[in-house]
């Protein structure tokens, strides 16, 4: 029933490299653009997200996932402070990432397995998938042990650990899944219905901090993927269980200001030279 890969979230200590096979280097694509979406998966924390030094996304509050905007192809030094500190000082976050050409991408500001503030980015598979079928993906990005996730009662995917993905082409439809500790029937998560329509990547976030008891799933839905020709290039969707998270307008209105900003400096310097 299921087609299943595997794979890694990209993760370093100071860089993480968001890479596409057969994309174009940075540094070569650099005019073109990137679709990048943040999700802020930190409880408790409202913060202010800085980008090469501006301010990306002020009061970025948990549970908040930005809609894909595009991006310039390049390298942003992210940092994320606490809503209101001052940006010369100590960041509680910060990485820097390469975005290539043609990349769709989610940068996520999450809790490692042990509860420290990280920031990792994954790239989103926007390859097409057979017709009659949905991809779902998965993302352990909460401070918890291993997990399995279940659809309908059946586990998909075993062993998740934190902050690893893994990914699995499915029949479309709706399906009730839950988050149940690895190896037992300890319900973590859930269950919550997902509806997996046809032609969709359907990310699903297990975030938060199991100490807390204040563990929820985000769904992320990209669209387009169908094996004709349809739909839209990229959406957002959540899950039933979090429809009292907002989508923050202005975090759009900021990651559009700065893709303008970023471009014209990049014309500027060229002129210059």
């Amino acid at each position: 029933m299921y087609s299943r890969t595997s794979a890694v979230a990209l993760v370093s200590v100071g860089v993480c490299a968001l890479a596409l096979g057969g994309a174009a280097s940075a540094s070569a694509a650099a005019d073109d653009e990137a679709m990048v979406s943040v999700f802020h998966a930190v409880p408790g924390l409202t913060v202010d997200v800085y980008a090469n030094g501006d301010e990306l996304l002020p009061d970025f509050k948990p549970g908040t996932l930005t809609e894909p905007q595009p991006l310039p192809a390049g390298s942003y030094d992210l940092k994320v402070f606490k809503a209101g500190a001052d940006p010369k000082g100590e960041p509680a976050i910060q990485k820097t990432v390469e975005v290539p050409a043609g990349a769709n991408a989610t940068v996520v500001a999450h809790l490692s397995a042990d509860g420290k503030p990280v920031l990792d980015a994954y790239v989103n598979d926007t390859s097409k998938v057979a017709a009659g079928k949905s991809r779902l993906t998965v993302r352990h990005v909460a401070a918890a042990p291993a997990v399995d996730v279940r659809a309908g009662g059946q586990p998909v995917f075993e062993g998740l650990e934190n902050p690893k993905e893994d990914t699995a082409d499915v029949a479309a439809g709706t399906v009730s899944a839950d988050v149940v500790l690895a190896g037992t029937d300890d319900v973590a998560i859930g269950p919550a219905d997902l509806d997996l329509r046809e032609g969709t990547t359907n990310i699903v976030y297990a975030w938060g901090s199991a100490d807390d008891k204040d563990l929820a799933l985000k769904v992320q839905t990209l669209t387009g993927m169908n094996s004709s020709p349809s739909g839209v290039n990229a959406g957002l969707a959540q899950s039933g269980n979090d429809s009292d998270v907002w989508f923050a307008y202005s975090a759009g209105v900021g990651l559009l200001a700065l893709a303008g900003a970023l471009t014209a400096r990049r014309v500027v310097a060229r002129n210059r030279a």
